[in-house]
């Protein structure tokens, strides 16, 4: 059993550091009751227990990293337990009172709260988001950097999904208005969670169909249509836009 221990907010977790490779590992749980207001979850045939960090004094080992950081640490399966424990902290926060009573709120498994008084249940909120690999031809790629990238990595354009909305509209609209190039032929690549809370990215391809680049709503800085043989920096990690870079990179989408 993992141990999942969040810092304040749910926005970081503690990662034991391993020597015998590039990735690092969670802590594991001790074989001890579990501590009040901790929890179970089962992902990947593994039991994780989530719970705040509160005064525990540090372990040995380890260290803490921002949730968003700790897919370039991890392998992807301890990766996506950290995410959905995050996730479920959240929700205890964000849900301590029903929002159509307001009567207290109390857990009932790790996947829902339930109102104490008109017993509403409450789940945990995903916002999807499309993230978009665009071709141009054979051989070029749109990658883009955001006002928001941390690093001077170049990813895929993206953006959240509206009501009332496709999934393929949605990616022709963030397309359109933030590089103010027009798509044709989208096609669905994979998904993947995302700790901003809640988000699912869905990934598409599409060719371009015309259209000035131009970054119109200030989201994007900088950009263009890149060939495999002249790429700038690129996310690192397990990242759904670096996998479906690489997955261009070997002719497969």
């Amino acid at each position: 059993m993992f141990d999942l221990i969040y810092g304040p907010g749910a926005r970081t977790v503690l990662l034991r550091r391993r020597v015998a490779d590039d990735l690092d590992s969670l802590p594991l749980a001790p074989d001890a009751a579990l501590p009040p207001a901790a929890f179970l979850f089962e992902s990947s045939g593994l039991t994780f227990r989530v719970r705040s960090a509160g005064d525990d004094a540090p372990l040995r080992d380890c260290y803490s990293i921002s949730v968003r950081e700790a897919f370039s640490r991890l392998p992807e399966h301890l990766y996506r337990a950290v995410v959905k424990g995050s996730e479920l902290l959240q929700l205890d926060a964000a849900h301590r009172f029903c929002g159509f009573c307001g009567a207290p709120a109390v857990r009932r498994g790790p996947l829902m709260r339930v109102c104490s008084r008109c017993g509403k249940e409450l789940f945990p909120q995903v916002s999807p988001c499309v993230i978009v690999l665009v071709k141009r031809g054979d051989d070029e790629a749109l990658l883009v950097h955001a006002r928001n990238f941390r690093t001077r990595s170049f990813g895929l354009v993206a953006g959240y999904v509206e009501t009332g909305e496709t999934l393929e509209e949605c990616v022709a609209r963030e397309i359109q208005e933030e590089t103010s190039l027009r798509v044709r032929n989208i096609r669905y690549i994979g998904s993947q969670p995302w700790p901003n809370p809640g988000n699912l990215m869905v990934g598409f391809t599409a060719e371009y169909a015309g259209g000035e680049l131009r970054f119109a709503d200030g989201e994007l800085t900088e950009g263009g249509f890149f060939s495999r043989h002249n790429l700038p920096s690129l996310p690192t990690g397990s990242s759904i836009a670096r996998k479906m870079v690489n997955l261009w990179l070997e002719r497969k989408i």
